[in-house]
C-alpha cells in the first residue's frame, strides 16, 4: 500500500528536479492530475468500491503531486497519534482545501479514521460520492446547537465503533488563525466520548482559497507546508483549560513557522 516513510514521527519531502510545466505551471499542472484522480474515486465510490484503502491511496497521490511541482511538506509529532491507543480526536486549525485531501495519507494506520465536514461538500459535483464513502460527521456551520448536536450524538457513536475524527473547528477555513472563531466542539465531544485530542496546527496557504471557487485557489509551490502535531490531551474539566492549550499550541506553531518562511502569514 501507498504511505508516507516517517522517521521518528517527522516527515521532510525531498528536493524535486522539477520539469518544465510545473516550473511554469504549477496550479495548471496540479489541478488537471487532481480532478483526474477525483473522477477516479468518485467512479470507484457510486460503485460502492472506494474503501479505507483506496482512500489513502487517492490522498497519497494528491500529496505525490504536491511534491511533483515542488511543494515541500514539514511534518512532525507524528507519533503523538500512533501513540494512543484507541481511537482519538484530532483537532486543528483550516487554512485551506489541501489539508483535506492529504490528511488520510498522513494519518494513515491503524487506526480508522473520518472527519467532520461541512454539509455542502457532499452536494459537490463527483467529489461528493467520494466524501460520503467515508461516512463522514455533516455540519452546517451556520447553526451551532444543531451542529453541537449532530456532532455529540454522531460522533460519540463514531468513537465507540473505534474510528478516529478530524474536526476544524473553526466556523470558516482561513489564511490567517482568529482564536475567537475556534468553537470547543471537539474538545466536548472528547469530554463525552472520554477519548484523547491531538492537537494539529497546519499552515497550508500554499493551496489559496480562491476567488469564484473557494477550493479552488492557486498553488504556490514555493510556499512550504507545515503540519505538526502536539501530545495527547485528556478533557479533564469542563474543558477550557484543554481548549486554550490547544489554540496556544496552533499559535505557537504559526508564529515559528512564519519566521522560517519567505512568505509570513499573520
Amino acid at each position: 500500500m501507498k504511505q508516507l516513510e516517517f522517521n521518528n514521527g517527522n516527515y521532510l519531502s525531498r528536493p524535486e528536479t522539477l520539469a518544465l510545466p510545473a516550473r511554469i505551471a504549477p496550479s495548471f499542472v496540479f489541478y488537471s492530475n487532481f480532478f483526474s484522480i477525483i473522477y477516479k474515486a468518485s467512479r470507484k465510490a457510486k460503485r460502492g468500491k472506494y474503501g479505507d484503502t483506496e482512500w489513502y491511496e487517492s490522498s497519497y497521490d494528491v500529496f505525490h503531486i504536491l511534491e511533483k511541482i515542488g511543494v515541500r511538506f514539514h511534518i512532525t509529532g507524528f507519533e503523538h497519534f500512533l501513540n494512543v491507543e484507541g481511537p482519538c480526536i484530532v483537532i486543528g486549525n483550516h487554512m485551506s482545501m489541501m489539508e483535506t485531501v492529504i490528511l488520510p495519507i498522513i494519518l494513515r494506520s491503524d487506526k480508522r479514521l473520518t472527519f467532520v465536514v461541512k454539509e455542502s461538500l457532499l452536494s459537490y459535483p463527483v467529489f461528493k460520492h467520494v466524501m460520503r464513502s467515508r461516512e463522514p460527521i455533516a455540519v452546517t456551520r451556520t447553526n451551532p446547537r444543531q451542529d453541537l448536536k449532530v456532532v455529540m450524538e454522531q460522533g460519540v457513536e463514531t468513537l465507540v465503533q473505534g474510528i478516529s475524527i478530524v474536526v476544524f473547528p473553526q466556523t470558516t477555513r482561513s489564511i490567517t488563525f482568529d482564536p475567537a472563531q475556534m468553537s470547543s466542539i471537539g474538545v466536548k465531544l472528547a469530554k463525552k466520548a472520554g477519548v484523547p485530542i491531538i492537537p494539529l496546527a497546519l499552515q497550508t496557504s500554499a493551496w489559496s482559497n480562491g476567488k469564484l471557487i473557494k477550493d479552488l485557489g492557486k498553488i504556490d509551490a514555493a510556499k512550504d507546508v507545515y503540519i505538526a502535531f502536539d501530545a495527547p490531551i485528556s478533557v479533564k474539566g469542563k474543558g477550557g483549560e484543554e481548549h486554550q492549550m490547544i489554540i496556544e499550541f496552533i499559535q505557537a506553531k504559526l508564529q515559528e513557522w512564519n519566521k522560517m518562511s519567505r512568505y509570513p502569514v499573520s
